[in-house]
């Protein structure tokens, strides 16, 4: 369980708030506004793991699942539009 408050702990480092948790409470999803749409991020409990969701123009769905904290801060922290400001 402290893997998935550390997940967490990462997203909101990085502009991801709180957006909805499934009625099982085993899913937790948070978003991220960008400039033009809004990241999503899935931190699954059963799986232990996080994936991201974003799109790029024209309009294209990418995601990347991880599996440790360490993986998701450093992938974040490498992603070229840097939106933590949420904008």
């Amino acid at each position: 369980m402290n893997a998935l408050k550390e997940f967490q702990d990462v997203a909101r480092r990085n502009g991801f708030v709180d957006a909805e948790e499934t009625d099982e409470g085993t899913v937790l999803w948070l978003r991220r506004p960008t400039t033009n749409a809004e990241d999503r991020l899935c931190i699954d409990s059963v799986t232990k793991s996080a994936t991201v969701f974003w799109a790029t123009i024209p309009w294209k769905i990418n995601s990347k699942t991880v599996r440790t904290v360490y993986d998701l801060e450093k992938w974040l922290d490498s992603m070229p539009y840097k939106t933590k400001s949420g904008c």
